[in-house]
Parts: structure tokens; C-alpha cells; sequence
């Protein structure tokens, strides 16, 4: 039977939080200190602690550091100010959630029936570190380089807590592919994954499309409409292109990860959540707080535990292998299989990749149509990775001066414009030479058609009819 402590200096609210444990059936202790606390651990090693951090011997974080010499012992923060910094730093020390006093004994009861399910990772770490060996894939992401590996060292970390992730990395680097990673070695895997790009949702819908609304609460409204959250439930959320997100919706988000709970529009009910949040974005984060399109208490929020993912260019190493992976991939769906001379992989190694592993795998594809039989040479390449490995007629690429003090945002406007000029107004070649993705740069130039000096952009928009 599992055994349970419960550490909290408030007599009250320690044994009324036994005494829910206790209806899950599971044996449960108290401790009013953190000396009473390692009697306790000494005497019955736990299975699950909820822990308070305000004790009156010294904070609760240092328990934590005593129960890493535990790994079957879960710890859960119970805060009853929902402090920010403390819980963001219990989590990064460990923790596996928080809760938030008065605890809802359905909120527990979901809390205790995740953490007690067997961790995926439990069963399949030793076969993924095989595969990734032979093979040279984790999971779904693919690559032997010394920053991939990073990378799954750090999924394999966090997937089976329920600590919030925030990926960041440019466009086409895989930050979806990692956040299903995280969730498919969860205990969450058998519940929902829903991804959710925040720059492609409307700026009128995208609270009903993520909270749900009520019937009538808005013209058009003309049934209830469950949100992501709610359809998430149990799961995943992935909210890509988080920056994308109007503030006024930020500070709802921010609301929800700090007590778990929301109102859908038009609604005076609150509900309950239980949802795992994975945020990502392709710009900086910092940059973009200080831009003034992510706040600043969301951010430190969403950033308890990052995952920066390396564009292609830095691991160029992992070329070849992703280019025959999707090359195998097409092949199998096409029913011919076909395969690369040696000097066609080394001008795909060669190519700088803008658009990342999304551009090579876009490029193989197109190389495999190009390809008259089953080899693919160079001239089945289209003309960048050519003209990448020094056979290029283009003019040199013109330069932009920019007066220090100048603001980020006034930067981010220039360059995007002269970029969007350079290209011939090619808006896919924009967003893969920016790093951006071709809604997010849509996004910008309809912002800055609306100032003053916009009239590139206004005049690019005509020409676009967008």
C-alpha cells in the first residue's frame, strides 16, 4: 500500500489533507517540522510527500535536496500564497507539481492517480538509448549529435513530472516533435496531445477556441463549445507561437498555471484543470518581453523547465541521417525506394539551412520527385544547396545600418522589411531566411502597415492580397 507524508506546519490543514490522502486509500503520516519530517522519511521511506516550504526549522526546500537520494519518492509542493519564485524554484529542484490551499479533493484525487501511475520511462529508457545508437533516433527526433543529446537527456528528465516545459528554437527546428516527445514518455501518454498554434487563431476567437464558451455568450455563439483545456483533460497542451498570444489573454493563461483553474466566455462557473502545458516560440524569449509580446510574470511562469533547440546549421552532423530518414520515409510511402549519391549528401551537409530540419525534409521530398531513377545526384537538388556549396550567381546580399539605442522593435521592423524587399516580396523565402514561420510573418507586416512609415509593408500586403 502506498505510504504518504504530509509536511505542514498548520496542524488544521495537515491532518485535513491526511485525511483525503487517506480516502484514497493510502497510509499517511504528519510531520509539523523538517526534523519531524526526516524522523518520519527515517522510520517509513515514502512513496508521496506534500510538502509545505514555510516551516518553522527552516525552509522546505531543503528537503529536497534529502529526497534525491530517493528516486521512487514523489514530492508536491502545497503552497497556500501560490508563490511564483518558490514554486518555480521547488520545481526546477525536483519537485513533481504543486498544489494550492484549500486543496479540492478532486484536484488530489487527480494528482494522486497521475503520480502513482508507472512512469513510461520506467520500462523504455534502456531500448531508446539502444535505438538511438543503432538507429540514431529518440523517439521522434532524430539526430547523434552532441546538442541532440542534450536534449533527450533533458526529456528524459522532465517528462515524467508534471513541470511545465518551454521550448524555444527557430522555425523548423522540431519544437512540436519534442513537446509530443515529452508527452508520449508521460504518464499523461494515454491521454490527449493537443498542439495549438497562437499565431494562427484569430485574436477574436483565440480565448473561446482555448477556454471554450457558452451558448450565447457572443454572436454566432450558438452552442456550448468546449476549449482546449477541457479537451486536453488528463493530457498534453502544446501552445506554439506563445509570443502570438494577445496580453489580455496572457494574463488568463497566467491565472490558470498559478491555480489550475479557468471560466470559459461567457461562464461564472470555475473549472477545474488538469492539464500539462508545453509553451514554445521561435523568438527570443527576453526579446520578446521586452518588445512587449510576452509578459514578463508568464514567461518566468511557462520557464521552469527550458529545452533550446540548436538549428540544423549547428548540427550539421545530423544531416545526413535526417535527409536518409525522410528519405526512407517517402520512399516507403511511394513504394520505390531510392537513394543518394555521396556528393548530393554533401551539398545538402553544405547548405546553411534557413528553414531547418522543416526545409531539408521539404527539400528531400522534392529531390525524390525530381530523381528520373533511383539515385539522387546533384542536379535532382533544387538550385539553394547548389548555389550554397559556391556555385551561386546572386548579388551580394546588401547590409543595414542601425544606430545603437535603436529599439528591438523598430530593429525587428527593419530588417524584416529590407529582408522581404531583398527576396522580391517572396514571403515563404522571408520567413525561412528570418527564422520565423509565414504566419508569424504575416502577423508582423499587417502590424506594421498600420504605422506611419508602413509603406512597404502596406504595399507588399496589396501586392499579396492579404
Amino acid at each position: 500500500m502506498p505510504h504518504v507524508l504530509v509536511i505542514d506546519d498548520d496542524s488544521d490543514s495537515a491532518e485535513t489533507l491526511a485525511m483525503l490522502v487517506a480516502t484514497e486509500g493510502m497510509t499517511v503520516a504528519t510531520a509539523g517540522s523538517l526534523r519531524d519530517a526526516r524522523r518520519q522519511i527515517a522510520l517509513q521511506p515514502p512513496d508521496l510527500i506534500f510538502l509545505d516550504l514555510v516551516l518553522p526549522d527552516g525552509n522546505g526546500l531543503e528537503l529536497l535536496e534529502d529526497t534525491r537520494s530517493m528516486p521512487q519518492t514523489e514530492v508536491v509542493l502545497v503552497t497556500g500564497h501560490a508563490s511564483l519564485d518558490t514554486s518555480i524554484q521547488a520545481l526546477r529542484r525536483g519537485a513533481a507539481d504543486y498544489l494550492v490551499k484549500p486543496v479540492a479533493p478532486q484536484q488530489l484525487q487527480k494528482l494522486i492517480s497521475r503520480i502513482s501511475a508507472p512512469c513510461p520511462l520506467q520500462h523504455e529508457a534502456q531500448e531508446l538509448e539502444a535505438k538511438l545508437e543503432k538507429e540514431g533516433h529518440f523517439g521522434a527526433l532524430w539526430g547523434r549529435s552532441p546538442v541532440m543529446r542534450r536534449v533527450y537527456e533533458q526529456v528524459m528528465r522532465v517528462a515524467c513530472t508534471n513541470v511545465t516545459v518551454f521550448v524555444t528554437g527557430e522555425s523548423g527546428t522540431g519544437k512540436e516533435v519534442v513537446a509530443r516527445t515529452v508527452h508520449d514518455l508521460s504518464r499523461r501518454r494515454a491521454r490527449p496531445f493537443l498542439a495549438v498554434n497562437c499565431g494562427a487563431i484569430s485574436p477574436q476567437l483565440i480565448e473561446s477556441e482555448i477556454f471554450g464558451h457558452e451558448k450565447g455568450s457572443f454572436t454566432g455563439a450558438d452552442r456550448q463549445h468546449q476549449g482546449f483545456f477541457e479537451r486536453a483533460s488528463g493530457g498534453t497542451l502544446f501552445l506554439d507561437e506563445i509570443t502570438e498570444m494577445p496580453l489580455d489573454l496572457q494574463v488568463k493563461l497566467l491565472r490558470v498555471l498559478e491555480t489550475g483553474t479557468f471560466m470559459r466566455v461567457g461562464s461564472t462557473t470555475v473549472q477545474q484543470t488538469d492539464v500539462r502545458l508545453v509553451a514554445a516560440t521561435n523568438r527570443d524569449p527576453m526579446d520578446a518581453v521586452k518588445a512587449g509580446k510576452l509578459r514578463e510574470d508568464l514567461f518566468y511562469r511557462l520557464n521552469v523547465f527550458p529545452i533550446a533547440l540548436s538549428p540544423l546549421r549547428e548540427r550539421a552532423e545530423d544531416i545526413p541521417l535526417l535527409a536518409q530518414h525522410f528519405l526512407d520515409q517517402i520512399s516507403k510511402r511511394e513504394g520505390q525506394r531510392k537513394q543518394f549519391a555521396p556528393a548530393a549528401l554533401q551539398r545538402l551537409s553544405a547548405y546553411k539551412w534557413p528553414g531547418n530540419v522543416r526545409e531539408l525534409r521539404n527539400m528531400v521530398c522534392r529531390a525524390y520527385v525530381m530523381a528520373t531513377d533511383t539515385l539522387i545526384h546533384d542536379a535532382c537538388l533544387p538550385g539553394d544547396p547548389v548555389q550554397a556549396a559556391g556555385v551561386s550567381d546572386k548579388p551580394a546580399v546588401p547590409s543595414l545600418t542601425i544606430q545603437v539605442g535603436t529599439a528591438l522593435a523598430e530593429i525587428e521592423r527593419r530588417v524584416t522589411l529590407a529582408t522581404l524587399e531583398h527576396l522580391g516580396n517572396h514571403k515563404e523565402k522571408t520567413a525561412a531566411a528570418l527564422g520565423i514561420s509565414l504566419k508569424t510573418l504575416y502577423n508582423r507586416l499587417k502590424e506594421y502597415a498600420a504605422l506611419p512609415d508602413g509603406t512597404l509593408a502596406n504595399q507588399t500586403a496589396v501586392e499579396e492580397g492579404h
